[in-house]
């Protein structure tokens, strides 16, 4: 599937290739400098990668579900409440073919047990991903903020700080 795709390895974890940019068009100006009025990726989680750490995107993110298995997103919001969703194909157990996470989110990613040993998304990004504009989880920076979530997070984040 990764070479099929073409995808290669994300630091957050998984695995990802930009399929689109908006570049025939004008380019938005932000806070953070010129941007994509939006971008896309696909986005995988396989066995070898299993976990999408922690991190924080200033841009709206609309995610699409594919195929295979299951995956679980943990989203901490600003106030510290705590969201935790799946997407899959089973919409009949409440799992979800598409997910809106608002930029300012802290967001983790996990696939979770099932037939296929992974599973792909699509993410679509408004203004465009650019990595300047992500933030990848610091375990303790995070704990200091959300105590109440130190165990997720110490989950879903690297060891390193």
């Amino acid at each position: 599937m990764i070479g099929t795709l073409g995808l290669e390895p994300h630091f957050e974890g998984g695995y990802f290739r930009r399929t689109y940019q908006a570049d025939h068009r004008e380019l938005l100006e932000t806070l953070s400098g010129p941007r994509y009025l939006m971008t896309s990726i696909y986005y995988l989680l396989d066995q070898q990668s299993p976990v999408g750490q922690f991190h924080f995107n200033r841009s709206d993110i609309l995610h699409y579900f594919h195929l295979g298995d299951a995956i679980e997103y943990s989203l901490i919001h600003a106030n510290g409440s705590l969201h935790t969703l799946v997407m899959g194909s089973d919409i009949l157990s409440g799992h979800l073919l598409q997910l809106h996470v608002p930029g300012g989110v802290w967001k983790a990613s996990r696939l979770l047990d099932g037939e296929y040993g992974f599973g792909l998304i699509s993410e679509a990004v408004s203004p465009g991903f650019d990595f300047a504009d992500m933030e990848m989880g610091n375990r303790k920076k995070l704990i200091a903020a959300y105590p109440q979530h130190r165990a997720l997070i110490e989950k879903l984040t690297r060891g390193e700080d």
